[in-house]
Order: C-alpha cells, then structure tokens, then sequence
C-alpha cells in the first residue's frame, strides 16, 4: 500500500510521543474515584452516564444502555464503533466498500441506503452533536472516556434519526494535574498504531488535553493483478485533537476541535463461488477456483478505495441559573469529505459480453446544530428539563461511472482463460458508457422538546416526555443520459442507462438533465416510564416510546424521476419495553435485564432492481416490520481481581407487511422474512483478572462472541453463516500500571467469516479478524 502523508503522519505521531516523554502527571481524577470506590466496597465500579442529557448512575436509569469505558475499549482494543459489535450483542454492522455506505444495526432495525438525503435509524452523538450521516462515526475513537449504547427509540432527548438506538461518545477532558501517557501497538501484517495525550492546567479553573494518533495496515486481501500480489483492505488514519476545559464551580465550558484523516485501501469484494469457467480463470486464483470463506485473494485493475477527511468544532456549557437550574448549551460544526473508488465488475479486464464498471464518487457534508436546554434540580421529587433544537446539513455528491463494453473484439480469445478481452484501442467495437451526477440536498430540522418525572415515594416515579420535530427537506439531482465517452453519442452499459434525471416523458418525467424534490414534515413523539425502586440495589420499569425518523429521498446516480422525486415518507415507531436493574451480594454481582417488542411503520428500507445489467439500490416505505426479544447482562466480582461478564441478546425483526417496490410494482421480500443483519441470538462471555505478584501485576483480559445466522439483504438473500470470534490479551505492568505490555491475540480459533454476503456468495466482505493474528501493545504513562 502507497500512502502519501505518511512523513506528516509520522511527524505528528512523534511530535505527541515527544510531549510525552517530557510532561508527568497524576492519575485522572474520576478513574481513581472509581477505582477506590471499587476497592472499598470490593465490588463492581458505578459508571455515571448522560443517557438522559444529564449526570446519573446507569443502574438508575429506566434505558437498556450499556456503558463502556476507556479501559475496557482499550481491554478489548477496540478503536472504533465497528468493534461495539464484540461488546456489545444487540449491535450488528453493516460494512460498505465505504464508511459512507456502512451502517450500524441495533436489535435488527437499521438503515441501510446510497442516497445522500437519508439518515440513520441508529444515531451517533459525539459530545453532544448529532452526526448527520452514519459515515461520519466510523472514524478512530479517540479519547473516549466512555460509549454509551442506548437501545430502542431515543427521540424525545435525542431527535429523529434515533428511532432504533444510539451511541452516546463521551470525550475526555482537561485534568487539574499535569500528566501524559503514549501507546504504541504492533501486529501481525505489519499493522502499526501509535497514540499520545498530553493533559493539564492551564490556569486557575482552566484546563486542557492534546491528542495525536496514527496507524496503518497492509490489508488482509492479496490483489494479484499483473502479477504484484500488493495487499489492500488496510488502512492509514492520523489525526489530533484538542479539548480546553473551564470550571469556576457555577459554570463550565468545554470547547473541542479535532481532525481526522483516514486513506483506506478498502474494502474489496471478494469472488467466493464460480462465475464460471472463463472468468474464474480472468481471476487468476490460486487453484484456478474460488475457494469460499477462504479466499483471501482478488484480480483487480482498480483497487477499491475510500478516503475521509472531517474536522470539527464543538462549544458546550452549564452555568447554574435561577438558583436551583442548570442551562445547557451545545453547539456544534462538522465538516466531512469522502471519497469512493470503486471496482464495479471484479475483474481484471473487459470482456466480450462482460462490461467493465468502475466508480468515483464525493460526498461533500457540512453541518451546524445548537441545542439549548433548561434542567431542574435532578434531587427534588419532581424535576424536569425543557429544551430546543435547530440543525443544518448540506450535502453534496459528484458521481462518475465509467465503463468499457464490447459485443465483439479484435483481440483473439485468450487460451489461458478462454475470454476474449476487448481491445481498448479500437473504438469501433469498444464502446466506453460514462455519466456524470451531481446532487445537492439541503437539510433542515428544529424541535422543542421537554421530560419531567415525579416521585411519588421512594418507591414510585413517572416520567413523561413529548418531543415535537419539523423537517425540512430538498433536493436537486443533475445527470444527463449516458453517452460513449470517445464521441459523446448516446451509449448505455452496465449500470448506465438512457435516461436523464428528469426521467422520459413516455415514462411521466420531465425530459430534462435535472430533477428537484422537497418535503416538509411534522411530528409529535414522546415517551412514558413507570419505575419501581422497591430498594437501593433493584429497579423495574416499564416504558412505551413513540419514535420517529424524518422523509428522504432517493438521491444517487442512478435514480430518475418520476420516483425518485417521489418523498420517502416518514418512519415511525411504538416501542413497549419492560426492564431489570439490579445489584446484590455487597455489589459483586450486577443482573440487567429487559424484554421489548417495537413496530415500525413506514420501515425505510432498500430493495433492489435490475438497471442495465447491474443491480442498484432503491430506498423506499417498505412496508411495517416488527422487533421482540429481550437482552440480558450479568456482571460479577466473585474475587476481588477477577470480572466474569456475560451477555445475551435474541431479536426476532420480521417484516410484517411488504409494500411493493414502486419501480417494479412487486414486492422483492416476503411477509415474515427475516430483516437484513439481524441475527436472532447473539452471546457474549468474557473475563479480567489481575493480580499483585509483588513488584509487578498481570493481567488477563478474554472474551468470545457468537453471532447467530443472518441475511445481507431483505428476502432473506445473502445469508451469513453461525461464527464465533474468541479473542485474548495477557499483560503486565509494574506496581503502580505506569508501564503496561500487553500481548493479544485475536480469533484464537482461526474462525473464518463473512460480514457481508452479495449477490447469493458471488462476493463476501472479509474481514481484518476473519484469520488468527498476533500482536503487542505497549502503554506508557510518566507522572
């Protein structure tokens, strides 16, 4: 792999290890509460989370949330929001050949679409900003004093695009002491990662924190194209990371800016069944056939690539008003470029009756948000928060698909392989199809909201919630008919047709290169919780959500109006939930439970047609599916020193009713078929131990999950198999954990699987962690 920043990279790595190496501190604040805490009582940590917009005890809060902090990511080294899927089992991942084509999937329900005027189920929130395109999360995790997974429908405090749950990213900040730390891991196939964070005061009440990261990876998969056998599916991200702290004891304020940079060599399908005799030999595999979960290698002339750049600027503050209040403010701006290169056919060249198709594409996204909310007294028996919302994004996408296509050629069949491959120089019997999108959305939304909840004893409270949310929504797409790109005459090729955005006027469009949309929406939504705290250790309760998701639209290159100027109507959600929260035996064993069962109306979902001999995406009101199951998590210190976890999680999401795709008038998914990566029932087990020999501790960190069968796509196409993912590490630090090695290991059963399965096995997305590897990590902190 060939990456072009690597010297900036690598100076920015060691620029940090330097200020490492030179400032000391004490240990942070709020772990060395918790871990005294821990020690005292001999038990389990309390973990404090803004589940609510405000500070509480997740064993409080009447949500099914998990709270992951900082050393158990680092524990399980997980670095970015794909690795939730080990931690955590209600929670799948859609993995695109692009960050801005992959999603996140909670309890079976999510969004998955190419279009750039539509949202996510499952939000993301960083420090208070919503992220307006699921793209936008999967960069690296940095500083991240804890993630908080809500599952179910989160609209009433969080907004539309969190009808099936969210990921709540907590920062960490300044510290009132002076200390530095630096990490660098190593693992099999050359895959470097370096980190360093400098924190500390600044003045009286001010603090800050710098961080600067880079890693790189060859790839997993071999490309054997002209003979090079270069790797890809690897990876080149660095970053910094900024954040300023100030506290005078009634107010606060933090402002926050990053940067991030990611140039990525993936993700590439790979072939895994036989297209037949004369194309499994153009692929040149070894053995001359496809070799299933397997295959590790491709024959490609254009390596699939995606590169993402985003910045950010985050304000936040709470200042103590009217005596007994809190006024919250969170404003935010994030800029966010991706690039996609795309291989299209899978093969090394163009052949007679096979089109070559290739893909470029931006998405260009821009957004600013401010949220403004008024908390009362959280200890009184009756406290409340009222707040309001305004959010802005623009989007914009250039999208180019080029082709080589041939009926016959005046090359001769090739006797290796027995194609016969088009000759690019002749012009006459080689046509190259191209066309040329560009879209443009604009998106707007504002909501008053507001939740109180009243006590009636100790053991009783209500609560109650109402959200009220307008959108805004418009479009223009631009994209003429495709044409030869050697003459500019009409021509059509895979995936290219004859029509311009505007569709034909023999098919009710308007005959132009430009088609327009807009939509407008209201919506009310809410929440009702009814929570019993019979004592101090055990908390039920029972809830009913209103959830909702705002209108989009099908904007990408292939579309065309009349349907595409067509608005994707509203999703809405009713979400029952009954839960257990409880601690026992002096807070060694934590028990958390809960049983739900949502129904989505109007489900936004893909189906998928054939366009000129390519499949494409189509977004559309589904129909209504539904989700029921429960999740379980048990936590244990039986010993002081050892963690025994254990999670379960069982979805059953079925489409209900399926509406018919608009552009065939046929439903392509049955009623009662499975929903797209939504395995029934995922497991997780896992453990930590440390231990004092005397002058250093070990430490011992595993964990194995399983993940039931699944489909990629609706109609229960694409099925992925059972697997089963085992992972370790075994550390060792001195006394006092300023120097901790730490060996990993990673799929110890050397279990191969898919994420994705595509078009019936034809291509699966393999995975970094689908083969064994080693690797080793050294965390240094200087106090």
């Amino acid at each position: 792999m060939r990456f072009k920043h690597i010297a900036h990279a690598r100076a920015l790595a060691l620029s940090a290890s330097a200020l490492t190496l030179c400032l000391g501190a004490q240990a942070h604040a709020q772990e060395a509460a918790q871990e005294q805490a821990a020690e005292e009582t001999g038990g389990i940590s309390e973990i404090v989370v803004t589940a609510q917009k405000v500070a509480e005890n997740v064993q409080d809060v009447p949500i099914a949330i998990t709270a992951l902090t900082a050393e158990r990511l680092e524990n399980a080294g997980t670095t970015s929001l794909e690795g939730l899927t080990q931690l955590v089992p209600s929670v799948t991942f859609r993995k695109g050949t692009t960050s801005a084509n992959s999603a996140i999937v909670m309890r079976g329900v999510g969004t998955i679409t190419f279009s750039v005027a539509a949202e996510p189920s499952v939000s993301t929130v960083v420090d208070g900003v919503v992220l307006s395109r699921s793209g936008q999360a999967f960069m690296d995790l940095v500083d991240a004093e804890r993630l908080e997974v809500l599952r179910g429908p989160q609209g009433t405090l969080f907004g539309k695009n969190a009808s099936a749950g969210l990921v709540n990213i907590v920062s960490k900040g300044g510290t009132d002491t002076l200390q530095a730390e630096g990490r660098a891991e190593w693992y099999e196939g050359d895959e470097y990662r370096l980190r360093a964070s400098v924190s500390g005061p600044l003045a009286d009440g001010l603090t800050a924190r710098v961080t600067g990261f880079y890693g790189s990876y060859d790839g997993n998969i071999t490309n054997i194209y002209g003979g090079k056998n270069e790797k890809i599916n690897g990876y080149e991200h660095y970053g910094a990371r900024g954040i300023i702290d100030y506290d005078n004891g009634g107010s606060k304020f933090r402002l926050i800016a990053d940067y991030f940079k990611a140039n990525d060599d993936c993700c590439a399908d790979v072939t895994t069944v036989s297209r037949g005799t004369a194309l499994d030999k153009e692929l040149g595999l070894p053995g001359g056939v496809a070799q299933g979960l397997e295959q590790r290698y491709v024959n490609h002339n254009l390596v699939t690539q995606t590169k993402d750049r985003q910045w950010s600027l985050t304000a936040s503050g709470d200042f103590d008003v009217f005596e007994s209040h809190t006024l919250s403010v969170v404003a935010g701006y994030r800029n966010w470029k991706n690039e996609e290169i795309r291989e299209g056919d899978f093969l090394p060249r163009a052949l007679v009756g096979t089109d070559q198709l290739h893909d470029n594409g931006e998405v260009r996204t821009e957004q600013l948000s401010l949220e403004v909310r008024l908390a009362s007294d959280q200890t009184k028996p009756f406290f409340y928060q009222v707040g309001a919302f305004a959010w802005g994004s623009n989007n914009q996408q250039d999208f180019t698909r080029s082709d080589v296509k041939c009926a016959t050629s005046t090359l001769p069949v090739d006797p290796l392989t027995g194609a016969q491959p088009c000759n690019l120089n002749d012009t006459v019997n080689t046509i190259f199809p191209t066309a040329t999108s560009f879209s443009d959305v604009k998106s707007r939304n504002y909501a008053v909201f507001g939740q109180a909840t009243y006590r009636f004893s100790d053991l009783i409270s209500l609560t109650g919630g109402l959200r009220y949310t307008w959108d805004d929504l418009s479009f223009t797409h631009t994209r003429a008919p495709g044409v030869n790109a050697t003459d500019g005459l009409p021509a059509t090729g895979a995936g290219i047709n004859d029509n311009p955005a505007g569709g034909k006027i023999s098919a009710g469009g308007n005959g132009t290169n430009t088609s327009r949309g807009s939509s407008n929406n209201g919506n009310l939504s809410g929440r009702a919780v009814l929570q019993i705290t019979p004592s101090d250790d055990v908390m039920l309760y029972g809830s009913y959500t209103r959830g909702y998701k705002g209108p989009a639209f099908n904007v990408f290159f292939n579309h065309t109006a009349p349907t595409n100027a067509v608005p994707i109507d509203e999703e809405t959600s009713d979400a029952f939930e009954i839960g257990l929260k409880s601690q026992f035996l002096d807070n060694r064993v934590q028990f958390n439970a809960a049983a739900f069962t949502v129904t989505y109306n109007g489900f936004q979902a893909n189906n998928f047609v054939l366009l000129n001999g390519a499949v494409v995406s189509n977004l559309t009101n589904a129909g209504s599916v539904r989700s029921k199951g429960f999740e379980a998590d048990l936590l244990t210190v039986p010993v002081d020193g050892l963690t025994l976890r254990a999670s379960a999680a069982y979805a059953d999401a079925k489409v209900l009713k399926f509406n018919p795709n608009p552009s065939t008038n046929a439903p392509d998914a049955r009623n009662g078929t499975r929903l797209p990566l939504a395995p029934k029932f995922t497991w997780t087990l896992g453990g930590s131990y440390e231990r004092d020999l005397g002058g250093f501790k070990v430490y011992l960190d595993s964990d194995f999950r399983h993940v039931g069968k699944q489909f990629s796509d609706l109609g229960e196409s694409g099925p992925i198999a059972a697997y089963g993912i085992w992972n370790a590490g075994l550390g060792f630090s001195d006394a006092e954990d300023l120097y901790r090695l730490t060996f990993h290991v990673r799929n110890i059963t050397d279990k191969s699987y898919a994420l994705l399965n595509v078009s019936s096995g034809q291509r699966l997305q393999i995975p970094r962690d689908a083969d064994r590897y080693f690797g080793v990590s050294l965390r240094a902190k200087i106090r």
